[in-house]
């Protein structure tokens, strides 16, 4: 009789683009960093650079991709 379910796999997609802290929150780059940045200021760019953490909404989609995490 063949397993039904199958074994967790981590998405690679995800785990390049999000981070699990110690705590269990994750982060993400922010978006808009990648082209078109003669126009934005500086201080746009500067915060354009750090990470942010995961909106609450999106947490428990994205861990279910992370099962080792």
């Amino acid at each position: 009789m063949p397993r039904t379910g199958g074994k967790a796999k981590t998405r690679k997609a995800v785990a390049k683009r999000f981070k699990v802290t110690g705590t269990g929150k994750l982060l993400r780059r922010k978006q808009g960093a990648r082209h078109l940045l003669q126009c934005k200021n500086r201080k746009r760019k500067r915060s354009l650079s750090k990470s942010v953490t995961v909106a609450d909404a999106d947490h428990k989609r994205i861990m279910e991709n992370l099962p080792f995490a």
